[in-house]
């Protein structure tokens, strides 16, 4: 199963770590924290085109982990998440 993100990205959800709300999570330092050392690393993606509203940490082969920006809210993107589990 794959989830779409935003724009042309596309993540197969076995490599979903997390769905997490930008709003939300971006008060805590430790996120905040997080996201700072994830840019410098060069592994976050904007695939938002806009102002993004959540992000979402997966697996990858050649990094830790790779963080998307995405302009939809993580409550759409856990919604489709679990729809495509349901559809099995």
């Amino acid at each position: 199963m794959y989830l779409h993100l935003g724009q042309t990205e596309i993540v197969s959800s076995r490599r979903i770590i997390g769905i997490f709300d930008l709003d939300k999570c971006s008060t805590s330092k430790r996120t905040r924290d997080f996201l700072t050392t994830a840019e410098k690393d060069g592994v976050v993606l904007d695939v938002s085109g806009d102002l993004p509203k959540s992000f979402v940490v997966c697996d990858h082969p050649y990094h830790n982990q790779i963080v998307y920006l995405a302009q939809l809210n993580s409550v759409t993107l856990q919604k489709r998440a679990e729809s495509q589990k349901l559809e099995l």
